[in-house]
């Protein structure tokens, strides 16, 4: 068990709403696959010592490579969670009223989440273009089956939201004094096992607890999601060498860092009894029990549980002899690098029923990107 954080008493919030505090051609198939691939396999060691022109060398290009990649793959699951749970006009199914439940503004968020992962898509694409290398492209893995649900697009996916495997545990990290970078370890805060994060049909809108734990699910993966591209951008950018390479991967990275602080703040809402929206769902303040999974009352589990704790405590930086510091963690590729952020979206069944084949692409970029080094 980790070392506890020195934190004040747990608090319940009642209707107080404290995001007031936050507001303000990869594949076309296997064969393309592999001639794009061989494209910037070879030597990354031998980065390029300098070039006046302002090119990127290939690490930088398979850094930004793994990255728009990664995006893509974001966008794929936020999209289906926007078309269900975002901001609809039209409609305000049991979903969204689940989410607004845990945050008034909760459906907004979802939304602009979402185009922020499109933005970030898209941006890396065209400058990778704009430097004369072909963008990433997954469309042909595009053949997952996702939610039939009313309100659901039936196009094919890249994500399978039906039967994820939520890793909980960077809810206890944020709230420890120790560190992964410095070997320690965080227990799940809840088990998701198996479990839905988005209604699979309009059956899953029936029930009051049977809907608020599949969004009480969501919002933890929604931090799972945005913790993870935290430490990501936060690791590859040590690596990156042309300046302006890393000011897209800071600037990139901030956001996620923005996006992550507001899932925290959301996932804590779905754990205590009251919460900081607007809506009241009859049936669904914790403790949430729903076909063997809950959701209990998390303010009556001490300080590492604390749900209004949104902000990451003093852990462990650089070195133990140092006083500790607040900062991402975990923040080195040694344990957050583009394979480790591969292999834990793998871990949670997220891409449950794509062909080896992805697997193959998914890893050789992020090997690429974790064999950059930047030459200092």
């Amino acid at each position: 068990m980790e070392e506890s954080a020195e934190i004040s008493p747990t608090t319940a919030k009642g209707s107080v709403n404290r995001r007031s505090l936050l507001k303000g051609g990869l594949i076309a198939g296997s064969i393309a696959a592999a001639g794009m691939l061989a494209h910037s396999n070879s030597a990354l060691a031998d980065r390029d010592d300098h070039n006046d022109r302002g090119e990127l060398d290939r690490g930088d290009i398979a850094i930004l490579r793994f990255l728009a990649a990664a995006e893509i793959i974001e966008t794929d699951l936020w999209d289906q969670y926007a078309e269900l749970g975002g901001v609809d006009n039209t409609s305000n199914n049991t979903y969204q009223q689940a989410f607004e439940f845990l945050d008034g503004d909760g459906l907004q968020y979802i939304s602009s989440n979402t185009l922020d992962e499109a933005s970030h898509a898209s941006f890396l694409n065209a400058y990778l273009e704009s430097k004369g290398t072909p963008p990433v492209d997954l469309d042909a893995f595009r053949n997952l089956q996702g939610s039939t649900a009313m309100g659901s697009k039936n196009i094919g996916r890249l994500t399978n939201l039906l039967h994820l495997n939520v890793d909980t545990s960077w809810y206890i990290r944020y709230r420890s004094t120790t560190s992964p970078d410095f070997g320690a370890t965080s227990p799940q805060a809840i088990t998701i096992t198996n479990r839905p994060a988005i209604p699979a049909t309009d059956a899953d809108f029936e029930g009051p607890n049977h809907i608020q734990a599949i969004a009480n699910t969501a919002a933890f993966h929604f931090g799972t999601i945005e913790q993870g591209g935290t430490s990501l951008y936060a690791s590859l950018a040590q690596k990156v060498r042309h300046p302006e390479v890393l000011t897209i991967v800071l600037g990139i990275g901030g956001d996620e860092v923005a996006h992550f602080l507001e899932w925290v703040d959301f996932a804590g809402n779905s754990v205590q009894p009251g919460n900081g929206g607007a809506f009241s769902f009859s049936g669904s303040t914790s403790p949430v029990t729903d076909n063997g999974l809950t959701f209990p009352d998390f303010t009556k589990k001490g300080p590492l549980f604390q749900p209004n704790l949104i902000f990451p405590v003093p852990a462990d930086f650089i070195s133990k002899k140092l006083p500790k510091c607040a900062v991402i963690r975990p923040i080195t590729d040694r344990f957050f690098g583009a394979r480790a952020a591969a292999k834990a979206l793998t871990d949670m069944n997220l891409f449950g029923g794509q062909p080896q084949s992805f697997f193959r692409v998914l890893n050789q970029l992020a090997d690429e990107a974790d064999a950059a080094v930047r030459g200092f």
